[in-house]
C-alpha cells in the first residue's frame, strides 16, 4: 500500500482532494487495474453505532464492533469492494483477497492515529462451507465506503473510493467531499433513525425452539458418545425463533445490549439483504496489535446471584467445580497447542479466574504472545476456528458429531468475525450470544459444553439464562 502522509489532516481543501484523487487516476492509467484511494482524518466527537443507525441504507452491508469498557468502538458500511469464499482455503482466499486490495491502494492521513487507513471487514461461518440460499456465505469480506470509529478521546472517519483509468473524477469529488463534511461535524438529527413501527407496538406473535429433537435430548445422545470415548467434550447450540408483529430494530438492540453487557464485545454484521447477525459476545477469538497477540480460554459457567452473599457462594462453586475446570483446561490447553503449531509461543497470564457478566459469570483465563512477522492474523484464526469453547475436543471428533446431533447448519453462529488492516493488526470475536434478525424473524442463539459430568437438566438451565439475556434485549419490560 502506498502512503502519503498529511498532518494537516483536519484542514483539507477541496482543491487538494481533486490532486490527491487525480493522481490515484494516473496510477490507475499506468498500473491498468483500479486504485483504492484511501482519505483518514480525525473528526470531533462521533458515536459509531449512531452514525450507522443514522445513514445506513436500505440493502447495503455494514459491520459494527464495540467494546464499551474499552472505550472503542467501530462502524463502516457499503461495500465498495467485496469476496465471498468457501470450503477449506478460505481463510487464504480471504488474506490473497486482502493482499491485492493493498497492492493497488493509495492512503493519505495520518495512518498512525486509531483506526485509520482502509479497513477489511470480515466474517467466518462455523461450518467450512454454507448451504445454497444461506444468509451468510462461509467466509465473506468487505472494504466499506465510510467508516468511523473511536478510540477513548480520539474519534476517526476513513472515506474509500474506487478510481478506475476512466473515470471520471468531479462525481467523485463531489461524494468524498460531501462524506468529509458531514463526518467532520456530523448531525444526528439530519437523518432520522430507523423509520421502522414503534417498538412499543412490536408484540411476539410466535415464540418457538427449533430443532429435530428437543435440547435435553441431544445433551443424553452427547453423554452416551463421551461415555463410549468419542469425544471429551461437545458444544451444543440451542435456537429459539420470536417472530414478531412488525420488523425488528435492530439497531435499538444493539444500544441495549452494549449498554447491559459492558464488558462484552457488541456487534453486527449486515448482508446486502438487510439481514443482521447482532449480539454481546464475552469471547475474543485474537486480537493483534503491534504484533502483540491477545487471545483467551473462556469456558465453565455458573449464574449470577441474587445477593453479594448468594453470588459469591456461586462463584466459589465455579472455581472448585470439577466439571467446569475440566472443560475450562481443554479449551486452554487446545488453545496453546494450536498456537505452537504456527510457531507462536502462547503463555497463560494467571488464571482461571471469575468473568462476571450481567447475567453469568465464566472461567476466563488470558493468554498472550509475540508473533513474527509473516504471520498473518488470518492464519492464527484458521488454526484457533472453532475453539473448543464451542466446538469441542478432539476438534475433529466434536465436529464430525456435531451435524448428526444438531441437524442444521449454524451459520455465523460461534463464527468468527473482526476486522483488519493492512498492519496486520486487527481482531476477531467469537459470534455468540447472537441473534439473527431478518424481517420479522429473530432467531437467538446459545450453547453449553457438554463434558463428563453435565446432566440435561443443568445445560438446560444454563442455556435458559442466556437465551433470557437476548430475549430481554429483543423485547424490553414497558
Amino acid at each position: 500500500m502506498q502512503i502519503i502522509p498529511s498532518d494537516n489532516v483536519r484542514k483539507y481543501r477541496k482543491d487538494d482532494l481533486r490532486v490527491f484523487l487525480a493522481a490515484c487516476r494516473e496510477a490507475a492509467i499506468e498500473k491498468e487495474h483500479f486504485q483504492l484511494a484511501s482519505i483518514s482524518m480525525e473528526v470531533e466527537y462521533i458515536e459509531p453505532l449512531a452514525v450507522l443507525e443514522s445513514i445506513l441504507e436500505t440493502g447495503e452491508q455494514h459491520f459494527y464492533l464495540e467494546s464499551p469498557s474499552r472505550g472503542q468502538a467501530l462502524a463502516g458500511a457499503e461495500a465498495l469492494v467485496e469476496g465471498h469464499f468457501s470450503g477449506a482455503g478460505r481463510f487464504q482466499a480471504v488474506k490473497d483477497f486482502a493482499e491485492d486490495i493493498l497492492e493497488h491502494t493509495i492512503a493519505v492521513g495520518d495512518l498512525s492515529a486509531p483506526f485509520a487507513g482502509p479497513h477489511f471487514f470480515t466474517a467466518f461461518t462455523f461450518e467450512q462451507t454454507a448451504t445454497e440460499g444461506a444468509d451468510f456465505p462461509a467466509a465473506s469480506v468487505f472494504v466499506p465506503r465510510w467508516q468511523v470509529s473511536r478510540m477513548g478521546e480520539r474519534y476517526g472517519a476513513v472515506a474509500n473510493v474506487q478510481i478506475e483509468p476512466d473515470c471520471d473524477l468531479d462525481p467523485l469529488v463531489d461524494r468524498v467531499w460531501a462524506a468529509y463534511e458531514k463526518f467532520s461535524v456530523f448531525n444526528y438529527e439530519a437523518n432520522p433513525a430507523e423509520t421502522a413501527q414503534p417498538e412499543a407496538e412490536l408484540a411476539v406473535v410466535e415464540d418457538r425452539e427449533l430443532g429435530e429433537r428437543p435440547f435435553g435430548a441431544l445433551v443424553e445422545a452427547a453423554l452416551a458418545d463421551i461415555a463410549q470415548q468419542r469425544y471429551d467434550k461437545i458444544v451444543l447450540s440451542r435456537v429459539r425463533e420470536l417472530t414478531a408483529s412488525s420488523d425488528w430494530q435492530p439497531f435499538a438492540v444493539l444500544n441495549r445490549l452494549r449498554a447491559r453487557f459492558n464488558d462484552c464485545h457488541t456487534f453486527s454484521y449486515g448482508n446486502k439483504a438487510d439481514c443482521s447477525f447482532i449480539g454481546a459476545s464475552p469471547e475474543r477469538l485474537l486480537k493483534i496489535n503491534e504484533q502483540r497477540l491477545q487471545t483467551e480460554a473462556i469456558a465453565g459457567s455458573a449464574p449470577r446471584g441474587t445477593t453479594a452473599a448468594d453470588d459469591a457462594r456461586l462463584a466459589r462453586g465455579l472455581l472448585k467445580s470439577e466439571k467446569d475446570l475440566w472443560e475450562h483446561y481443554c479449551v486452554r490447553d487446545s488453545i496453546i497447542r494450536r498456537l505452537f503449531v504456527r510457531g507462536i509461543n502462547g503463555q497463560a497470564t494467571g488464571g482461571p479466574n471469575l468473568l462476571p457478566l450481567a447475567n453469568v459469570q465464566h472461567l476466563r483465563t488470558p493468554i498472550e504472545a509475540e508473533v513474527k512477522r509473516g504471520v498473518h492474523l488470518l492464519d492464527i484464526a484458521e488454526e484457533l476456528h472453532p475453539t473448543p469453547a464451542v466446538g469441542g475436543t478432539p476438534r475433529e471428533a466434536a465436529l464430525e458429531a456435531l451435524p448428526v446431533l444438531e441437524s442444521s447448519e449454524r451459520g455465523l453462529y460461534a463464527g468468527a468475525l473482526g476486522w483488519f488492516n493492512h498492519l496486520n493488526d486487527g481482531e476477531l470475536i467469537v459470534g455468540i450470544r447472537s441473534a439473527l434478525i431478518k424481517g420479522k424473524s429473530a432467531k437467538l442463539y446459545s450453547g453449553a459444553g457438554v463434558v463428563a459430568g453435565s446432566t440435561p437438566e443443568g445445560e438446560i438451565r444454563e442455556t435458559d439464562m442466556k437465551l433470557r439475556a437476548l430475549y430481554e434485549a429483543l423485547v424490553p419490560e414497558g
